[in-house]
């Protein structure tokens, strides 16, 4: 027997406050729910079997196959203001300009990149540590999947002229050489996260990596890591 394609949905997610919501949305939502956490397993046969009459991916990282999105409605949440911001990295672009408060922008996949039409949006701030935002955002975004299932609204093209954001590389966590102490506290807090490489200081011989940063009125305070700087020819 088949599975019912309105009561069957995936989910494609890795971080660890997604995988909380999921169970927590599978529970209160009584539907067919299936959790896919790795890459190699989205693929098109194992997901026509299921036949899902959404899939989600928040925070997903990678490409979705042409196949998927072209014979299901694939939706991502995208941190931005669409279609302003389109791109890698969104939450470090946003607070790298100085921005404090954002959209969640539920949008169907499409072959470019964040280009598709938008389902809804929704307000998010973007105080505190990366993980603690990503960790707000997920329980906005599952309430934003739970508005989808239960209302099914059309996707409306994006309107505006986009800005598109850079994905940031690991080199670019290094603190910049300044005495803004705003811009340190943003450096850092914008990077401590799950799967995210800490803002680092480094010496001739030393790796620092900083963590769990608060600002205060003439300092700020830190976890450090410090660690031997390898050698170039070290692996």
């Amino acid at each position: 027997m088949g599975v019912d394609v309105v009561n069957s949905f995936i989910v494609a997610t890795i971080k660890s406050w997604n995988l909380k919501n999921f169970q927590r949305i599978s529970r209160e939502i009584k539907a067919d729910w299936h959790l896919i956490t790795d890459k190699e397993a989205l693929i098109y046969d194992k997901v026509r079997k299921l036949n899902p009459r959404y899939i989600f991916f928040p925070h997903w990282s990678w490409l979705i196959p042409e196949e998927i999105y072209t014979n299901y409605e694939c939706i991502v949440f995208h941190m931005t203001d669409l279609p302003f911001g389109r791109g890698g990295s969104p939450l470090q672009n946003l607070i790298i300009r100085g921005i404090t408060r954002t959209k969640v922008s539920a949008i169907k996949v499409v072959r470019e990149l964040d280009a598709g039409p938008v389902y809804l949006k929704r307000d998010l701030t973007l105080k505190g540590s990366a993980e603690r935002i990503f960790t707000r955002c997920s329980r906005i975004v599952f309430n934003m999947m739970r508005y989808i299932i239960e209302n099914e609204p059309e996707p409306k093209e994006q309107k505006g002229r986009p800005v598109i954001f850079q994905r940031r590389t690991p080199a670019e966590s290094r603190i910049p050489d300044t005495g803004d102490l705003d811009k340190i506290y943003d450096y850092i807090r914008m990077l401590d996260a799950e799967g995210y490489p800490r803002a680092f200081i480094e010496t001739e011989k030393l790796r620092l990596e900083f963590s769990g940063a608060s600002l205060e009125s003439d300092h700020i305070l830190a976890d450090v890591k410090i660690t031997p700087r390898l050698k170039k020819n070290e692996s």
